[in-house]
C-alpha cells in the first residue's frame, strides 16, 4: 500500500496529522461531554440549566484548547498564529464546540416534553459510548488488523467512556 493509496479518503489538500489533531479533540470532547451528561443526570438542574452546561463546558473546552494552542505556538514561533497558522488553530479545535450539538439537542425535546430529562442525558452519554467504539472500529480497520482487531479496538474505546460516565456517576453520589 503506497502513501497515495492511504491518503485517498482524505480531503485534497488535508495533511494527515491535521486530521489526527482534529480527531483527537473530537474524542477529547466526546469523552468530556459523557461525563458531563452523567454528572448532570444526578443533579436538580433543569433543562435549561442543562443546555447551558453543556454549551459552557465546550465553550470552555474551546477556549482553553484555543489558549493553549495560541501560547504554545507563540512559545515556539516567536509570534501570534495568524493567517493560515490560525486557520488550522480553529479548525482542528472546532469539535471542542460541535461536540454540544448533539446533546444540546436532546436536552431540547427534553424541555418540549419529547421525553425526560434525565433520558435525554443518558441517550446523550449513551452515543457519546457508541461514537468512541465506532471511532475504534474505523482506527482498528485503518490500521490493517481486519474486523476482529477493530471491534476489539472498538470495545477497547468504547470501555473507556463508560469507565468516564461510572468515574462520574460514582463521584455524582
Amino acid at each position: 500500500m503506497t502513501d497515495d493509496d492511504r491518503r485517498a479518503d482524505l480531503p485534497p489538500g488535508t495533511e494527515p496529522g491535521v486530521l489526527a489533531d482534529r480527531l483527537k479533540e473530537r474524542i477529547y470532547a466526546t469523552i468530556t461531554m459523557i461525563a458531563v451528561a452523567v454528572g448532570l443526570s444526578f443533579s436538580d438542574v433543569g433543562s435549561l440549566g442543562a443546555i447551558a452546561t453543556v454549551l459552557t463546558t465546550a465553550l470552555g473546552l474551546w477556549l482553553a484548547a484555543f489558549v493553549a494552542d495560541q501560547q504554545a505556538h507563540r512559545t515556539v514561533h516567536r509570534h501570534f498564529a495568524t493567517g493560515q497558522e490560525l486557520r488550522r488553530m480553529l479548525y482542528v479545535s472546532s469539535p471542542l464546540l460541535s461536540c454540544a450539538a448533539g446533546p444540546a439537542v436532546l436536552i431540547a425535546l427534553a424541555a418540549l416534553d419529547v421525553l425526560t430529562l434525565n433520558t435525554a442525558l443518558m441517550v446523550a452519554a449513551g452515543v457519546g459510548v457508541v461514537s468512541l467504539f465506532l471511532w475504534g472500529c474505523l482506527g482498528g480497520l485503518r490500521m490493517g488488523g481486519g474486523v476482529l482487531a477493530a471491534v476489539v479496538a472498538g470495545l477497547v474505546d468504547a470501555a473507556i467512556g463508560v469507565a468516564v460516565a461510572l468515574v462520574k456517576a460514582s463521584a455524582g453520589h
